[in-house]
């Protein structure tokens, strides 16, 4: 954990129009100062990250909504004096003088306060708001440690601060409430029935109208291995295809089947919370090995694992096309 001293380094360095990669309870953010455009602008460089792909803004609290974003609906005020600080990402319409480089050119911007003890000393210490998409190469897997960070991005970033292990350890749900009728965006920390339940109405998902929005690319969070994600009943006649492979790996929710034999196995969490908060260590991890091939059991369908499914099928998508064009596919905390 930091002490004051870093913290305070961490909010001169952002004042300077530097980069600090810093920690939340979903993932850890590659921050610049959110008023700075040339600073943003850095953010985008360092991720190889399209121009017109949003970012989401950091705030300390729900005081600072009014400065960027000119429209505050009802169902926004809500969900903010229920779920902040915490991991929901709210889109609304976007006030006189927010950065282009920070909406992607939209008419919308991206708000939430985090939890995490290190970013609201962080946000505190600097006295303004940050621009963060998540500390990782564009379209790679979201770090979750500091440790992630520094293997993804080194010495370009000008400062990390440790945190520690991030608690949920998948992104922020994003909910879009500039046109309205509330859309899903992005499933994450925050379950859309929790949403519904608070806003007595139905959560819709995105549509070809929504605006676009950190992470939400159809290939994204993908490891440098070939991803396969399989249905539960395919699993084990999919590992015997590939049990010849010496690059294959299993994530799976059962041990291990009598008489296959594979290089390395890993056995996930029984529940989504859980598994969400494992996810992306395990992928790292996966990634560290050197496999080239990464068999996964698909979870349940059940709402509880609506954004586990999410970020695997992304990632299954994102594998598929790095492997296929050299390039990644996608980004976002």
């Amino acid at each position: 954990m930091q002490d004051s001293a870093a913290i305070r380094r961490a909010a001169r360095i952002l004042q300077a129009g530097g980069l600090v990669a810093f920690p939340t309870e979903t993932v850890y953010g590659l921050g610049a100062d959110a008023s700075n455009a040339r600073a943003v602008r850095r953010i985008f460089e360092a991720k190889h990250r399209p121009a017109d792909h949003p970012v989401i803004v950091h705030l300390r609290d729900a005081d600072e909504v009014a400065q960027w974003a000119r429209e505050i609906p009802p169902a926004a005020e809500l969900l903010m004096q229920r779920f902040w600080p915490g991991p929901l990402t709210l889109i609304l319409k976007r006030a006189p003088g927010v950065l282009d480089e920070v909406t992607g050119g939209q008419d919308t911007v991206g708000l939430r306060v985090p939890s995490h003890p290190i970013a609201q000393q962080l946000l505190r210490a600097f006295a303004g708001a940050i621009a963060a998409p998540s500390a990782n190469r564009f379209g790679r897997i979201s770090p979750t440690t500091a440790a992630h960070v520094q293997e993804e991005l080194g010495d370009t970033v000008d400062m990390v601060l440790d945190g520690g292990a991030c608690t949920v350890g998948i992104e922020s749900t994003i909910i879009d409430l500039s046109a309205g009728t509330p859309r899903l965006l992005r499933p994450g920390g925050i379950a859309r029935a929790e949403l519904e339940a608070l806003l007595h109405a139905t959560v819709d998902l995105a549509d070809d109208g929504s605006p676009r929005a950190s992470g939400t690319l159809v290939a994204h969070y993908a490891p440098t291995a070939r991803v396969l994600l399989v249905e539960p009943d395919q699993l084990e006649g999919a590992v015997r295809q590939h049990a010849a492979d010496n690059g294959l790996a299993v994530l799976a929710r059962r041990p291990l089947p009598s008489g296959i034999a594979v290089p390395i196995w890993r056995r996930a969490a029984d529940d989504a919370r859980s598994y969400a908060h494992d996810l992306y260590a395990t992928l790292h991890e996966l990634d560290r090995s050197g496999c080239t091939l990464l068999i996964v059991e698909a979870p349940p369908p059940g709402p509880e694992w609506e954004a586990v499914r999410d970020r695997l099928q992304r990632a299954a998508t994102g594998s598929g096309r790095a492997q296929s064009s050299g390039a990644a596919a996608a980004d976002a905390p």
